[in-house]
């Protein structure tokens, strides 16, 4: 009776491949928090009153702001555990029969891992930038817009802050879910 099995080759170009959609995933993310951004602003100009209309309820439409940038967030974390998780798949297979001693081994060896987390740190600032600014623009263009509507309901403004302050804070911790290298992983 013979067994089949995949090759450890195959199984590390399959998660390399996976580990580069996540990241597509991850840029893709970036793309859609934008878009939602931009139409959340949109409807918000859109539904100014005319002179002597009645303001609509856009109380509940800020929240598309922190929920936005929330979702982002949680995309974000989503993408780097699995990465991480693929990473560490990866630097097992690298340590086969000790390849890592006479080859170089990207997700081993922490020379290269720590210098693409630190490069991978500016993406994350980025996406924190875009929903800082992507929240202050939406708040404050509904405060502008509608200034008489949160002066009567302050508590969705507050509300809507601390979720985006919140989307914000997992934003910069995102590093630390970043892979690293066993530390029982001999290095050359």
């Amino acid at each position: 009776m013979s067994k089949t099995f995949v090759d450890a080759n195959y199984r590390f170009i399959a998660a390399n491949q996976e580990v580069n959609a996540r990241i597509t995933q991850r840029q893709q993310a970036l793309a859609l928090y934008v878009s939602l951004v931009v139409s959340l602003l949109a409807v918000l100009v859109a539904l100014r009153p005319a002179a002597g209309a009645r303001e609509p309820p856009v109380e509940w439409l800020i929240f598309g702001f922190p929920v936005a940038s929330l979702c982002l967030a949680c995309l974000n974390y989503m993408a780097e555990r699995a990465i991480s998780n693929l990473r560490t798949f990866i630097a097992v297979l690298e340590q086969l029969e000790d390849a890592h001693h006479h080859l170089p081994s990207y997700n081993t060896d922490p020379r290269w891992s720590q210098g693409a987390n630190r490069a991978r740190r500016f993406r994350d600032f980025a996406a924190a930038i875009l929903a800082l600014a992507g929240n202050a623009a939406g708040l404050g263009a509904a405060q502008a817009i509608y200034p008489q509507r949160f002066t009567n309901a302050p508590g969705f403004l507050y509300v809507a802050m601390a979720l985006a302050a919140v989307s914000l804070f997992v934003l910069l911790a995102t590093p630390k879910w970043s892979y690293l290298p066993s530390a029982g992983a001999d290095t050359p």
